[in-house]
Parts: C-alpha cells; sequence; structure tokens
C-alpha cells in the first residue's frame, strides 16, 4: 500500500510520520520537497504529484494556519486551505485513492455551551475558518473516499505550544492573565496521528466509514485553567516557577486585541468518531502530562 503524507514536518506530520510508518510505503513531503511538489499553494504541481506517486492514500496534514495573518492574506489561505483540499479530492477520486484531511472547530461561531456535533449549523468567524469550511466543502462535493477529522487546541511535543509558553512566562513573571472564557480540550498530535492510522485500518475494510468525525481529548478546560494545570504540575515537579498560583489570573478574552476573532466555545462532541472506530479517547489531563515529563526532561 502507497501512503502520501503533506505536510510533514508540521506538529501533525512529524506524528504521522511515525503512526503511518508500519501501514505501508510513505512518501512525506512538505513545501520544500524536490523531487515532488508538495506545496498546497501549487495547485497543479500537487495534482500532478498524485498521478505520478498514484498513492492508495493521501494524508493532507498541511494547512495555512496563521489565524490572524489569514485576515490580510485571504487569497492565500483559500488557495492552501480550500482549493488545495479540492484538487486532492479530485485527484483521489480519479485514482481510486482515500483521502484523510484535517479541519477545525473554526468552522463554528463558538456560540453556546454544548459540544458541537457533526452536523450543527457552521458559521465561521474568520477567514481561517471560512477557508476551512471551503476546504471540507470541497472534498465533500469531489465524492472521494475520505475521512475529515475536526480537531481543535492542538498541540505536539515538537516545537512551541502553549503550555511551553506558559511555563517560560511563569519562570520569569510575578503575574499571568490567561482568557478563562475560551473553553476546549487540548489534544496531542501524537494522539491525532494515532487515532488516523487505526481509522485508516478500518476504511480499508470498511468503506461505509467514509465521512466527517469529530476528533479530540476527553474532558474540557479553559485556557486559564489549562495554564493553572501545567505550571502548578511544573511547579511540583521542581521547576523554579516565579508566578504565584493565585496570581494566574482569569480574564475574558476581550482583553486580548486580535485580528480574528476566536470561538469561545470549541467543544467537540466525539461520540461519532468513538462508536464508528470503536475507539476510547483519553482526557486531556494525560496527553498534556505525557508532553510535560518529556519537556521537562530536556
Amino acid at each position: 500500500m502507497k501512503i502520501l503524507l503533506l505536510g510533514k514536518n508540521g506538529q501533525v506530520g512529524w506524528e504521522l510520520q511515525r503512526s503511518l510508518a508500519p501501514l505501508g510505503e510513505l512518501l512525506a513531503l512538505n513545501s520544500q520537497s524536490q523531487d515532488y511538489c508538495g506545496d498546497l499553494a501549487n495547485l497543479t504541481g500537487l495534482a500532478q504529484t498524485i498521478r505520478d506517486v498514484a498513492p492508495d492514500i493521501i494524508v493532507n496534514a498541511a494547512a495555512y494556519t496563521a489565524v490572524d495573518k489569514a485576515e490580510s492574506e485571504p487569497a492565500l489561505a483559500h488557495a492552501i486551505n480550500a482549493l488545495a483540499p479540492g484538487v486532492l479530492a479530485q485527484e483521489a477520486k480519479r485514482c481510486g485513492a482515500w483521502l484523510v484531511h484535517f479541519s477545525t472547530d473554526y468552522v463554528f461561531d463558538g456560540s453556546g455551551n454544548q459540544a458541537w456535533l457533526e452536523a450543527d449549523a457552521t458559521a465561521p468567524l474568520s477567514v481561517y475558518g471560512a477557508s476551512k469550511l471551503a476546504g471540507e466543502q470541497a472534498i465533500i462535493a469531489a465524492a472521494c473516499q475520505h475521512l475529515i477529522f475536526r480537531t481543535s487546541w492542538v498541540y505536539g511535543a515538537r516545537g512551541n505550544n502553549f503550555a511551553k509558553t506558559m511555563l517560560k512566562l511563569a519562570q520569569k513573571r510575578d503575574s499571568l492573565k490567561v482568557a478563562s472564557d475560551q473553553i476546549g480540550a487540548p489534544t496531542g498530535a501524537d494522539l491525532l496521528a494515532d487515532v488516523t492510522a487505526h481509522a485508516i485500518c478500518t476504511a480499508l475494510q470498511k468503506p461505509n466509514v467514509s465521512g466527517l468525525y469529530h476528533l479530540g481529548a476527553s474532558g474540557e478546560t479553559s485556557w486559564h485553567d489549562y495554564a493553572g494545570f501545567v505550571i502548578e504540575y511544573a511547579r511540583k515537579a521542581g521547576v523554579a516557577i516565579k508566578v504565584a498560583q493565585a496570581a494566574i489570573q482569569a480574564v475574558p478574552s476581550s482583553e486580548f486585541v486580535t485580528v480574528a476573532k476566536r470561538p469561545l466555545n470549541s467543544r467537540l462532541n466525539t461520540n461519532k468518531l468513538q462508536q464508528t472506530f470503536n475507539l476510547h479517547l483519553p482526557d486531556w489531563q494525560s496527553g498534556v502530562t505525557r508532553m510535560l515529563v518529556e519537556h521537562l526532561q530536556k
């Protein structure tokens, strides 16, 4: 089996290189790859790559993810997040390949306090969210066999993430302000990659699982409580933390000026995924703890 992975060096792409390798012959590309085009902004090159490689599975872990910058670069965000997935889907349909694609809770408006279902009405608040929604729609319209996974609050052990940023600040500052009105579930790139590999194995045996799914760690938290969890863990692990736990202030997200509006409710209902693929999704704390152990041992 031939697997084509796009976006190999991103948080999720890096973990997918590990999880997909045992499933078949893996060709992993990024935007700088030489032998084949892995640049999602190059639609013609992308289509040619799929025709040349003739994969059985296409996994797209590449995306335009600069949420604020997208407001001033809507054409580029649309090309990478909407047009490119459409090309991938059309080529997948032509060669009979499965397409796996990652989307986001930003397709919703973040209202209410219930976990979003796959069938709930979409209403993105930003250019980024709109471009990701258009990508989903292009894949569905192409009618290829597909798995679209909407996720949120993704972090990776490799590279920067919210938890590492909070730890750095907590070692330097006497107080911190963190938004308390945005709710979601921190989800590890490793979890996304492992679930993806499992889902692909199921899909090859049961083609009727093709569709859209919500995927994330179990439970929920605010950015404020997430920061508190991370900092308290580090304190107990012997890290020299300057900020007192009581000095981590909970504030509304309106205190932080951003170009693009963020959804307040990023909860995703994952029951469909768990039932379809017979999976148990661990709580967010276990994944974050594992990441922190690895980070603090460096």
